[in-house]
């Protein structure tokens, strides 16, 4: 079977740079797995890497869609698994489990399953319960039930998965996924610090900008979601400041949940200092096999 990485965990944790760093050692090509990245203009909100901070490394899947267009998990699933058949090495680094698990595992979409990128995995659970409510009236989820909104959720907007027995949990590669883990505090001052460094580097300009030459753009997604009520008055800059930050740190630890139950990573300690070298040890020992 062909071997595919995936380098995964929380904003701010430090996927980028052990990607690079990993890409570079193993002469991999890198494959985005953030379903906010691939759309153009959505660059500094996302923390979406830099041709600098690329170091060389042939990137994929960034930048592909126009802000008013939609990217479905099922235009997701048949690039990548495209991509890991083209690439010697293939390593997938991102946040959108879904995505990621839908392209690597016996997923059966059809193209009409579309269900826009941004709009999924980023709403808080009452927000999620309303959408499903307008895609499913007739649903009977618990809404105090955050995992069963968010199953049924995901399940209206990208069309029936299989079920368990028909192959979402069958894998089609053979596939190593590393998750980077780090303690909450941490995870609190590193979200905090990106997004007044994303403010400091125009993330309000980025927002109106996209704004004014896509009106019909999807800002429903965190970060964009707070600025654009900031410039549409409804809130304040640090109302909007702390909002995306709690929503950050909530969104965060239901990525880990999910991720733990559904992909069953190595979990690796984003500040541990032989963090490149306990990669690469799994790698190896990945690579042998």
């Amino acid at each position: 079977m062909k071997k595919v990485i995936v380098i995964t965990g929380p904003t701010a944790s430090g996927k980028t740079k052990l990607s690079i760093d990993l890409a570079k050692k193993y002469h991999a090509e890198i494959i985005n797995g953030d379903s906010v990245q691939v759309y153009k203009e959505f660059n500094i909100g996302s923390a979406k890497i830099t041709e600098t901070e690329k170091e060389g490394i042939t990137h994929h899947l960034l930048d592909l869609i126009e802000p008013e267009d939609t990217y479905s998990i099922y235009q997701f699933q048949t690039d990548v698994r495209k991509l890991i058949d083209s690439i010697k090495l293939p390593m997938i680094v991102g946040g959108s489990g879904l995505y990621i698990k839908s392209a690597l595992y016996q997923y059966e979409l059809t193209d009409n399953q579309i269900g826009s990128a941004k709009a999924m995995s980023d709403l808080d659970i009452e927000e999620t319960y309303l959408k499903l409510k307008e895609l499913d009236p007739n649903t009977t989820v618990d809404k105090n039930n955050p995992q069963r909104v968010l199953r049924a959720y995901n399940d209206a907007l990208t069309g029936k998965l299989r079920s368990e027995k028909n192959g979402k949990n069958i894998p089609l590669y053979d596939i190593l996924i590393l998750y980077l883990n780090i303690p909450r505090d941490t995870l609190r001052q590193r979200v905090t610090l990106r997004l007044d460094m994303m403010l400091e580097n125009n993330f309000i300009d980025e927002v109106k900008t996209i704004k004014e030459k896509y009106p019909n753009a999807n800002l429903n997604v965190i970060g964009y979601r707070e600025i654009n009520d900031y410039l549409e008055n409804r809130i304040t800059l640090e109302t909007a400041r702390q909002t995306i930050i709690t929503k950050t740190m909530q969104f965060a630890k239901r990525q880990k949940t999910w991720v733990k139950n559904q992909m069953s990573p190595i979990i690796l300690e984003a500040l541990d200092e032989k963090l490149l070298e306990k990669a690469s040890a799994h790698i190896d020992d990945f690579l042998r096999s």
